[in-house]
């Protein structure tokens, strides 16, 4: 004979059915909240972006956002990490084979991660943090643990091998580049210039990663 079912079991069944619902709705509001902060972080800068304007975007109350991110700087350091991954993980996933063989898409790629609403966003939130004592620290430990990705990505699609003396720093200075390229793009179209740079680096790069 089978087992005789409880009302103790279909009590813990039932509240695991519901748990799960809360769950997956806990995080999609919590998506939504970084989602929103990073798009008003890009748009209004650090003035503009409070909790409650990022509450407001992603549709939920500032009850809900002080849930998840009990401070303003909990909220947009989490928010412009959260992107950043994303961004590498799509990054990854457009060369799932390596691109050791087109270097020149690799650079094309890892170019436009700084002419994007992320790159506005982090770029606001390193303007406050020079100014903002309390929130200087977190966002200076974040841009050391997204520069370190990035890096460890370009290091793998490139194919480079860092154990040749100067590669290490030609990659970095492809990203540092890359930076400087984005900055350009916050105040002019600087596609055709972009372009010119990005065709010249991925010939640097066949020279001297081989």
């Amino acid at each position: 004979m089978g087992a005789v079912s409880t009302a103790g079991d279909r009590v813990d069944r039932t509240e695991r059915t519901e748990r799960t619902p809360k769950q997956d709705r806990s995080r999609a509001t919590r998506q939504r909240l970084l989602e929103a902060a990073v798009s008003c972080l890009a748009e209004h800068g650090w003035a503009g972006s409070t909790v409650s304007v990022v509450a407001e975007r992603a549709g939920v109350s500032r009850g809900a956002a002080q849930h998840h991110f009990p401070t303003r700087e909990d909220l947009f350091t989490a928010a412009v990490e959260y992107v950043a991954e994303e961004r590498s993980t799509a990054l990854r996933a457009l060369f799932p084979q390596g691109a050791t063989g087109d270097r020149r898409a690799v650079v094309t790629a890892l170019v436009d991660l700084y002419t994007g609403p992320l790159f506005r966003a982090a770029l606001h939130l390193w303007v406050a943090a020079s100014n903002e004592d309390q929130l200087r620290p977190r966002v200076t430990e974040l841009e050391a643990h997204v520069g370190r990705e990035t890096h460890r990505i370009a290091v793998d699609l490139l194919g480079a091998d860092e154990s040749t003396p100067g590669v290490r720093e030609t990659v970095q200075g492809l990203l540092d580049m890359s930076r400087g390229l984005g900055l350009a793009n916050l105040l002019t179209n600087d596609t055709a210039r972009r372009e010119r740079v990005v065709a010249q680096w991925a010939t640097l790069l066949d020279q001297t990663l081989g």
